[in-house]
């Protein structure tokens, strides 16, 4: 540590010679069975099975299956699974009337935190000893997140909320809930794989955020609920809608690498590039990449696609050799774009997904539980003693 940072640091003699890692970069805080990543290599995979498989050959729904409960289900587990999210997708009046007291300017990742904590009013029995609970728990937040968000979009519209259709897949049905239409299946499909690559991802600030909840012993609804909040920050689930204000800054592919040039001379950040896990390009990113050719194939092409290839090109020439590659947010905003999702839900829709691996967490650390109490290194004034307030200043940077 920086020993110029405060004169009066002081270090207890537990932490001497512990360095300081600020953000717990690169520190080793829990074990975990759920997801591996090979930032080297470019490998990324749920459980053991590899992100490209589970993407091309799997469903949303089996795979959340998979990460909670460790196993590919059955076909009658994953039936049973699936028809108990069908059942549970509505929402009680109570909650919908809440949202309609939200403020329409609000944004959705902020009534989505707060309509998946309201859900622990509902159901808080904190029964985390008893495997059915568990599952209803699992049941209820995968079931009725995707429909809370659609229900404030058309809310915030002026609109009453559509009820879910009981006959249409999970993906499909959420299409349906928030367009109003019922989607093209190759759309559906499309929108289903993108929830996989967003399922999981390892110990980022959001699961962390789950985990230390978690730890406390509270119930699943406050769990997701703070990984929520943790999500929407900017430097978190809020990327991808970044990406697309700085595609449409550039304008046109022959603008990509002046851009880059004066982005990297002036040190701005450059959205969709860098990730702190991957010195290659993110393994989501390249299906997402292929899945928005299928979109645009036909659909119609985005013309902010080719801005994004170009900017692409010319970053693997100028960051390439830093290992700066796209990640995983720097293609989903044109896919998502192109399914017609307003821009400001594409972190909710991350939250829809990410969902089943905060759930998948959750359970593991409830299984062989410690409360997280990390350390700290004090730096702030020692020894002061009390002034009568007649006898105080001002301090001189106040």
């Amino acid at each position: 540590m920086d020993q110029k940072q405060s004169k009066n640091i002081h270090i207890p003699n537990e932490l001497q010679g512990i360095a300081l890692r600020p953000g717990l970069e690169g520190v080793p805080v829990t074990q975990s069975a759920i997801c591996e990543i090979d930032g080297l290599k470019g490998n990324l995979a749920y459980r053991g099975y590899p992100i490209e498989e589970l993407a091309s050959q799997s469903s949303f729904l089996e795979t959340t299956y998979l990460l909670i409960w460790g196993n590919l289900p059955s076909p009658k587990q994953l039936r049973d699974f699936e028809a108990e999210i069908q059942m549970h997708r509505r929402v009680s009046f109570r909650v919908r009337d809440m949202m309609k007291c939200f403020p329409a300017s609000g944004h959705p990742m902020d009534a989505l935190q707060s309509s998946a904590a309201s859900l622990g009013l509902f159901y808080s029995r904190r029964a985390i000893d008893n495997p059915q609970y568990i599952y209803d728990a699992v049941v209820r937040l995968i079931a009725k997140i995707p429909t809370m968000v659609a229900a404030f979009q058309l809310i915030r519209k002026g609109q009453d909320p559509i009820q879910p259709r009981d006959d249409l897949a999970y993906s499909a049905n959420f299409l349906y809930m928030l367009t109003e239409r019922e989607q093209d299946p190759l759309a559906a499909r499309i929108f289903d794989r993108c929830l996989i690559l967003h399922a999981e991802h390892s110990l980022n600030a959001s699961t962390f955020s789950a985990r230390v909840t978690a730890s406390t012993l509270t119930d699943p609804y406050a769990v997701v609920a703070s990984a929520v909040g943790t999500l929407a920050g900017p430097l978190h689930g809020g990327a991808n809608e970044d990406v697309l204000t700085m595609l449409e800054e550039i304008g046109n592919p022959e603008k990509a690498g002046d851009y880059l040039d004066d982005a990297i001379t002036n040190k701005k950040k450059i959205m969709g590039f860098g990730h702190r896990e991957y010195r290659v390009k993110d393994p989501r990113a390249s299906i997402l990449e292929e899945l928005a050719e299928e979109l645009f194939a036909r659909f119609g092409k985005d013309k902010m696609y080719d801005v994004a290839t170009a900017l692409e090109l010319e970053a693997e020439k100028r960051l390439g050799p830093k290992g700066i590659y796209p990640n995983v947010d720097f293609y989903s905003g044109l896919v998502y774009r192109k399914l017609g999702i307003p821009r400001d839900l594409y972190t909710p829709i991350f939250a829809i997904s990410r969902v089943a691996g905060w759930l998948a967490h959750w359970r593991e650390q409830i299984g062989a539980n410690r409360i997280f109490r990390p350390s700290q290194i004090y730096t702030g004034e020692q020894k002061r003693s009390w002034i009568p307030p007649e006898e105080r200043t001002l301090p001189t940077n106040a």
